[in-house]
């Protein structure tokens, strides 16, 4: 599926309103250029492509290829105000990250109770732009015992992807669940104090 958005040429201190955020195209070789762009139409598409997916972004009556490289938020209300665009070279590798999509059941979560973690989320990858994927896929179900890990190794890699990570670095493992806290064990109650003997002068 072709993702597409439309910008257009922003003037210097340009001042924008709450339905367009500013963003910035920049790439090898090129001419840094200020845009500005709907921000719905960003979130839509953003929601689909990600950062590692291509966009087509048509501005000043052209079309290129590019990624989002970085967007900023409103420190107060947290909407996006910013993005910038990186236009590609469809003959170039370009270095993004792609998200790690988990997958299955893993027996030992399943009937032990494990608790699954994950240490990563995404992994760094260097590609030719026509080699982008949405996601990569961690099938869980090989987790069948506390003991077991799955690497970077162990990943089903896309063809034309080069992972920059170790090969041997921990995706996901399993943990054992917590001990459940131990009762406190009951205090005894004190024993009744005997009964004080009558003094000799006090006998009858």
């Amino acid at each position: 599926m072709e993702l597409t958005l439309s910008a257009q040429k922003r003037a210097k201190n340009e001042k924008l309103d709450k339905d367009y955020l500013s963003a910035v195209l920049y790439g090898k070789g090129i001419e840094t250029q200020s845009l500005k762009l709907k921000l719905a139409d960003f979130v839509k598409v953003f929601a689909a492509a990600g950062e590692s997916n291509l966009i087509k972004l048509e501005a000043e009556a052209a079309a290129v290829n590019v990624l989002v490289k970085d967007i900023q938020r409103d420190p107060i209300k947290h909407f996006i105000n910013h993005v910038d665009f990186y236009q590609v070279n469809m003959k170039e590798k370009v270095n993004t990250e792609i998200p790690l999509h988990f997958i299955g059941e893993s027996k030992v979560v399943r009937e032990l109770g494990g608790m699954l973690n994950k240490e990563i989320h995404e992994v760094e990858v260097e590609c030719l732009p026509s080699d982008l994927v949405d996601h990569i896929d961690v099938d869980i179900s090989v987790l069948n015992d506390f003991d077991d890990v799955i690497k970077i190794s162990d990943l089903n890699i896309p063809k034309g992807l080069e992972i920059s990570a170790d090969g041997e670095t921990i995706v996901a493992m399993v943990m054992k669940p917590k001990a459940e806290v131990e009762k406190p064990e009951e205090i005894a109650a004190p024993a009744a104090t005997p009964a004080a003997t009558p003094a000799e002068g006090d006998k009858k």
